[in-house]
């Protein structure tokens, strides 16, 4: 039934092919970001997002991706910074594209590179790849993108994190001059804004969600638990709270360690990390998709590359390396209108960081827990400790004024100093 007043996809300019397709699947309505950049796209429009994940951004530009190659106006580009980003990606590619003769070639580290030369000898139409194998596949001349008409970047901001830009800038250096770019990010850093002002051409800027804007239909909590006894208190939660849940660390040993325990306690769970091969990866996240864990306990490597429906909870077992991903860690719950909830366990001597996260997201955080180890938590808190400027990555990092200056010296993350290249992403 059509919703009153409601865009639709054909409303943008969607062929009418593409649309029996979609409605097959049952989409129906764009989402925001959809309805704001699907029909730049289609007109070959350069287009710079900036909005969150799980705001539609694949079909967003999928869809002006598929029509263009539909048309034989030439090859497209998309590179996303994980693996799992990549996967997700090819897979609504390759099922929307498919009846059309459509080819892609998925591109992407911890998996033999010969299959992907195979596909890329069969001239596919559009390449998905992570910017590091993209580059190796470009010096053993097994990709050509000298016919490319559309390049996407997508999550810019978490590849400029990770180091990728130089590999970005030498992909870029390769294609045509005249080409339709589409570049989205959660957040605009400095980095970031240059590659825009070089690679593209009068850009339509479109801001979905502000940068550390939260979904309000997600009930957020912290509990300030000594790190002792976080194992204790999550399997409490666990026994409370029905559904699936996500379960975030800040280690890859922290996620094995928090994993095993649970199952050794009778939980269904199972961990994700860099550690583990695409394989074990792919059928962890399978796993958790289909029910047959309830449990997902993951790094970071989670926060933007997963998209599972209906997780019903977000648990930040480690609070995460900047504000921002705390951000991009909840929204994996209360996704498409639905309601979600978040919790996270706060350290006594981490009140910083709570007043940092709720500075981003302009809202108190809900205390579940108090006690004798939590009094005078949010005492002092403002005048002790600030939020500080944006890293040259741009991303919000914490800051605790007094920090002692002896104490900080040789370390990164959470305001304390260290020396990390442009780009790099700062460890603890």
């Amino acid at each position: 039934m059509k919703q009153e007043n409601a865009v639709t996809f054909g409303d943008l300019g969607v062929s009418v092919d593409l649309l029996k397709i979609l409605e097959s699947q049952n989409i129906i309505y764009p989402t925001p970001i959809q309805e704001r950049c699907i029909a730049f796209g289609l007109e070959g429009k350069d287009i710079l997002g900036i909005a969150q994940t799980g705001t539609g951004k694949t079909l967003a530009f999928g869809l002006p991706a598929i029509e263009q190659v539909r048309k034989k106006k030439g090859k497209c580009v998309i590179m996303l910074p994980t693996r799992e980003l990549a996967i997700q990606v090819n897979e609504v590619l390759s099922n929307l594209g498919r009846p059309f003769g459509i080819r892609t070639a998925l591109l992407i580290g911890g998996v033999s590179s010969f299959p992907q030369k195979k596909s890329l000898q069969r001239n596919p139409d559009i390449i998905i790849a992570t910017p590091g194998r993209m580059i190796d596949h470009l010096h053993r001349n097994n990709c050509d993108v000298t016919r490319v008409s559309l390049v996407v970047l997508d999550e810019a901001d978490r590849m400029l994190d990770i180091g990728f830009m130089p590999q970005i800038r030498a992909i870029l250096s390769l294609m045509p001059q005249k080409k339709q770019t589409m570049l989205f990010s959660a957040t605009m850093p400095n980095e970031i804004a240059s590659l825009t002002k070089e690679y593209m051409t009068e850009p339509k800027k479109i801001q979905v969600a502000p940068s550390g804007t939260s979904a309000q239909n997600i009930k957020q909590e912290a509990y300030i638990v000594s790190q002792n006894r976080k194992q204790s208190y999550l399997e409490k939660i666990l026994k409370e709270n029905e559904g699936s849940v996500l379960v975030f660390t800040r280690t890859k040993f922290k996620a094995k360690k928090v994993a095993l325990t649970l199952r050794d306690n009778r939980f269904s769970a199972i961990e994700m990390h860099s550690n583990r091969s695409l394989a074990q990866r792919k059928k962890a996240l399978d796993g958790f998709k289909s029910g047959q864990y309830r449990i997902l306990v993951a790094t970071d490597v989670a926060a933007r590359g997963i998209d599972v429906n209906d997780i019903s909870l977000v648990v930040n077992f480690d609070l995460p390396e900047s504000a921002e991903d705390y951000v991009h860690r909840i929204g994996r719950t209360g996704r498409a209108g639905k309601s979600g909830k978040a919790m996270a366990f706060v350290e006594p001597d981490q009140k910083y960081k709570l007043t940092a996260i709720e500075n981003l997201i302009k809202k108190p955080i809900k205390l579940v827990k108090s006690g004798e180890e939590f009094s005078n938590l949010r005492s002092n808190n403002k005048s002790q400790n600030s939020f500080s400027s944006k890293r040259r990555t741009g991303r919000p990092q914490w800051k605790k004024s007094n920090y002692s200056s002896s104490r900080s010296s040789g370390y990164g993350g959470y305001g304390r100093q260290a020396k990390a290249s442009s780009g790099q992403r700062k460890k603890w």
